[in-house]
């Protein structure tokens, strides 16, 4: 093989590898508002290693004692919830990838391979200290605000525990933080423990690198616009569009985080005035089809998906304003909501709850007149 053709070669190989592991949870968040005071936060969620079973919702009541779990065992730190709250499940375990609590607050975690570095437990601090899921579960059960929660953030330790339930993959993250006067932040934890705490651009989350970097990369795409560009005529050549949206042309279309990132920037940044709660919901919905991913999009070249790893599991829109969940899951397109505000969470039991309900996706026939 040629020099130069056995470097392109694995130059390709490379840039495949890449792709499948910018793919691997490719998770994307964004927000929005509407003209009667709603805030809506939404997301795609993907697992890289199959079906996590996100299809399933624990809900969890007000008053449960918790136990966070650290490196030696269920020795974290001790609390009893003030709050309920409902959260997608992750293999079948107490917390997973998206929730929202009785009080309208909501926490949603994304990968972040790379970048998220816990501290380093310490025996000694065991009283303050949780594993990333427990942190999770914490805001939700303790806190009704954002404000509350950067109030409070110092009080406990987050860190590492190797927990193979969740199909033996390593738990790298970082969290949006929504309530429903429409503030939005993002806590991410590096460096053995530095936590920072970034104000969100219109609540838009993927996944690597850190935050403040994706934000400066938001600089090499200002020239996007939906305005459409003029004919141009250079000596005796005129060359107009072809068609609408050519001045969006130049937005990524892949599964990159970076690229995720600016086309939800983009996307969320053009949204029409929406009247109601509802219209942002579904509004929501429209624009996150643009980012789910469909099986086998990152299977090895030439090879046929056993599973249905990184595909997009389950679409959520949390209305934080009316405490309402909904969502759609990859084997039923129906949309099913939630109403909080009708659950006792006094007295509801903790339970896991079906979201898919056969796992078969509804269709109406409509009937024509003969």
């Amino acid at each position: 093989m040629k020099p130069l053709l056995k470097r392109l070669t694995v130059f390709a190989v490379f840039a495949v590898l890449v792709a499948r592991t910018a793919a691997a949870a490719a998770c994307t968040g964004i927000s929005l508002t509407s003209q009667d005071g709603g805030v809506i936060v939404a997301r795609t969620v993907e697992w890289a290693l199959g079906d996590a079973k996100h299809n399933r919702l624990a809900v969890f009541p007000r008053g449960k004692a918790y136990r966070a779990q650290t490196p030696e065992g269920t020795n974290g730190k001790a609390w009893t919830g003030k709050f309920g709250f409902i959260s997608v499940s992750a293999y079948d375990q107490p917390y997973g990838p998206d929730a929202m609590n009785e009080k309208g607050l909501y926490v949603g975690v994304y990968y972040f391979p790379g970048y998220a570095s816990y501290h380093k437990f310490e025996p000694a601090k065991a009283g303050n200290s949780m594993s990333v899921g427990d942190f999770m579960q914490w805001l939700l059960s303790s806190f009704q605000s954002v404000a509350e929660v950067k109030q409070n953030l110092r009080q406990v330790v987050v860190v590492n525990v190797d927990d193979p339930r969740f199909g033996g993959a390593p738990l790298p993250f970082h969290w949006k933080i929504a309530d429903s006067t429409g503030a939005s932040i993002v806590i991410e934890i590096v460096n053995g423990g530095e936590v920072k705490v970034y104000e969100t651009f219109r609540g838009i989350i993927t996944n690597s690198p850190t935050y403040d970097w994706q934000l400066t990369n938001l600089r090499n795409y200002i020239n996007l616009s939906t305005q459409q560009p003029k004919p141009v005529t250079i000596d005796n050549f005129t060359f107009s569009p072809f068609g609408g949206g050519a001045g969006l042309v130049g937005l990524p279309g892949d599964f990159t985080p970076p690229s995720r990132f600016v086309r939800a920037a983009a996307l969320t940044a053009t949204v029409r005035p929406l009247a109601t709660s509802e219209d942002a919901v579904f509004e929501a919905f429209r624009i996150l089809d643009s980012f789910s991913i469909p099986v086998g999009v990152t299977a090895p070249q030439g090879s046929t998906p056993q599973d249905i790893e990184s595909a997009t599991q389950i679409t959520v829109a949390s209305d934080l304003t009316n405490r309402r969940f909904y969502f759609h899951t990859m084997s039923n397109r129906e949309v099913r909501m939630i109403d909080l505000a009708k659950i006792n969470f006094a007295t509801v039991k903790e339970q896991m709850i079906d979201g898919d309900g056969g796992q078969k996706n509804m269709v109406r026939e409509i009937s024509v007149t003969n």
